[in-house]
């Protein structure tokens, strides 16, 4: 699903104000904050991580939100594969694999004594039963399209898993490590775990924080800490003072410049800038009219001015953006020249498709920044051009519900925080309803490809048509802001399907 964010501010005045400030921020480089070592740490230290991000429950084929994959992903639950924060597929649970020559047989040997928190041992298994969870009936996993592939899978022995697929997955490896592995014995997903990460579940506080603890069983490499304490917060502004106060040792990601004057002049923290993949967009209901008319599309697409959002919100910070595609993804193309800024043209475009005098619509967004501003914004730009916006502020549960599950709506503000999502835009039955013939096949083309120059290519192109077709509407990408104490080194700055491996963070002592 969908990640949710929060950014501090209330208005956009205020916004631009702050934004000039922050302008001259110093920030240390991804590679000297991702490289720095504490001489000396805590090997028992309790890391405290500062999040706006509480999950709304600990299964991630039930629609817990970003949360639960910064707090479990890695930590908590592993897969045969993880994505690292450089932006790599690495084997995990995997020990090795082997594909057969016509690309359909995938055949995996497991990493041997491999136990979950319960005590359980991992078994090919527990492999095939994960993976049926997030591919069944009833999972909400927003990867669960892209493992449609897999035809069966088989468990010979205890440590061989094979799947078979009924086309080509080039990706597999990558979708697979979407598919956290859970003991096949466990019940209550939603509240509980039994996974075979480096830390289980200590204690999870509704509303307030969620503690995780070594795992003194681990397979793997030891962390170099005893516990980790996400502590969640609902305002920006108390997340910073906690900081500042000590009570958190890192924020996993500024939501706006204004924080960034508080802690760059001081010596005891650290500010790093990462590589981000959060897109923020207004996604249309492309089934519905007048969303279903591509000119229309391009007209409110032509009638804003993102760079003039990105800057009220970001200051000189984030990215614009053509496409759902970030520079982090190998099928980048720069498209911020198809229906840039032009409210004439926007004008026109609306004239030809039947609406000289425009028309009316509703933006279901978020209750939190910045999609009510970014709301806010668009009403106002869209009014140049005789479109009326009203707006409808919902919670992220109501989101969920009736955007992404019973797709009731016109036109909704969100963020993507995926990686590698241009997928979403070949499955017809995605919440956004997009569904043009020629990339749905592009996309099923891509995946059965058998080089990645041929998969890179035909995602290329069909990048370049969803921009042509203007699907949705990408308003910006994020930058990536990981704030910390200057005791603590080793956490993550890529902000990668919102995850944030925490085995790594050293504090001193």
């Amino acid at each position: 699903m969908s990640g949710l964010t929060t950014l501090m501010g209330s208005t956009l005045k205020n916004r631009q104000a702050s934004a000039r400030t922050a302008i001259a921020a110093i920030l240390l480089s991804a590679l000297a904050a991702g490289s720095a070592q504490a001489a000396d740490f805590d090997a028992d230290a309790t890391i405290n991580i500062g999040s706006l991000y509480e999950p709304q429950n600990l299964d991630n084929t039930a629609g817990a939100g970003q949360g639960i994959n910064e707090a479990f992903n890695n930590n908590v639950y592993e897969g045969l594969f993880r994505l690292a924060d450089t932006g790599n597929v690495e084997p995990v649970l995997a020990k090795e694999f082997k594909v057969s020559d016509d690309g359909l047989t995938y055949t995996f040997t497991l990493q041997p004594n491999v136990k979950f928190h319960s005590g359980d041992p991992l078994t090919s298994k527990d492999v095939k039963f994960s993976i049926e969870r997030v591919t069944s009936a009833e999972s909400k996993s927003s990867r669960k399209n892209s493992l449609k592939p897999i035809a069966g899978i088989e468990t010979p022995d205890d440590a061989t898993v094979v799947i078979k697929l009924s086309s080509r997955s080039i990706s597999l490896p990558y979708n697979l490590s979407y598919v956290w592995i859970v003991n096949d014995t466990a019940t209550n997903l939603t509240a509980t775990e039994d996974g075979t990460g480096p830390y289980e579940l200590a204690d999870w506080r509704r509303g307030s924080s969620l503690a995780l603890t070594r795992f003194d069983g681990y397979w793997g490499q030891k962390p170099d800490n005893g516990d980790v304490v996400f502590q969640y917060f609902t305002e920006a502004t108390a997340l910073n003072n906690a900081l500042l106060t000590g009570s958190v040792d890192i924020i996993t990601s500024v939501q706006s410049p204004d924080s960034l004057a508080q802690f760059k002049d001081n010596a005891d923290f650290t500010v790093a800038e990462g590589q981000s993949t959060t897109k923020l967009l207004l996604a249309y209901n492309d089934r519905v009219a007048p969303f279903d008319n591509v000119k229309v599309r391009k007209a409110l697409a032509r009638a804003v001015d993102d760079a003039k959002l990105l800057k009220a919100v970001w200051g000189d910070y984030g990215t614009l953006i053509g496409s759902m595609v970030p520079p982090t993804d190998p099928w980048f193309v720069d498209l911020t020249k198809t229906d840039a800024y032009d409210v004439e043209g926007a004008k026109a475009l609306l004239k030809e498709a039947g609406y000289p005098d425009g028309f009316s619509f509703t933006i279901d967004t978020p209750n939190y920044d910045p999609h009510p501003i970014a709301a806010q914004f668009l009403q106002s730009e869209l009014a140049k051009i005789g479109v009326k916006v009203n707006i409808n502020v919902i919670t992220a549960n109501e989101w969920y519900s009736k955007i992404y599950k019973a797709h009731d709506f016109q036109a909704t503000l969100q963020e993507h925080v995926n990686h590698r999502d241009i997928v979403f835009y070949g499955n017809p039955d995605f919440y956004w309803g997009y569904n043009n013939p020629k990339v749905v096949d592009l996309i099923k083309q891509a995946e059965a490809s058998t080089t990645t120059d041929e998969q890179m290519a035909r995602l290329k192109e069909a990048n370049t048509i969803i921009a042509e077709d203007a699907a949705s509407n990408w308003l910006y990408l994020y930058p990536q802001i990981v704030v910390a104490a200057k005791s603590v080194s080793g956490y993550p700055l890529n902000g990668l399907n919102a995850q944030f491996f925490a085995g790594n963070i050293k504090k001193a002592d």
